[in-house]
């Protein structure tokens, strides 16, 4: 059963794997068929987990270099919807983020697209 707390909990296994970047914490997320979608608009999404495990190692972040700020705030179905922010400290950019997960019977996602929108830069007041 797909329910807010269980969204959360994948949630921070997917943390846990961005931190990691370890086969088993990437693997444990998704279903071996699973397609993942950077983008809405992404006509083909990244299909099965050897698929998506390589795209993940060749676009990871390193460890410890974004904060998080991430929420399950709905769930229908086996759909669960996460809303949050991502902030890159090094490169000083910010993205809020969307995420739709659809759940397999077994807790991974089969499916996962993402909308990530950068912030526009904070102007300092002292130079306005």
């Amino acid at each position: 059963m797909t329910d807010r707390q269980h969204v959360q909990d994948w949630v921070a296994g997917y943390r846990r794997a961005w931190e990691s970047n370890a086969e088993a914490d990437i693997r444990a997320l998704f279903t071996d068929d699973a397609a993942y979608r950077y983008h809405p608009y992404d006509d083909e999404p990244v299909v099965g987990i050897d698929a998506i495990l390589a795209s993940w190692l060749e676009n990871r972040d390193e460890p410890e270099t974004t904060t998080w700020e991430v929420r399950a705030v709905h769930v229908d179905g086996d759909t669960g919807f996460v809303q949050g922010v991502t902030d890159y400290l090094r490169l000083a950019r910010v993205y809020d983020n969307l995420w739709v997960i659809q759940f397999a019977d077994d807790g991974r996602a089969r499916t996962f697209t993402e909308w990530f929108m950068k912030r526009p830069p904070v102007q300092d007041a002292a130079t306005s």
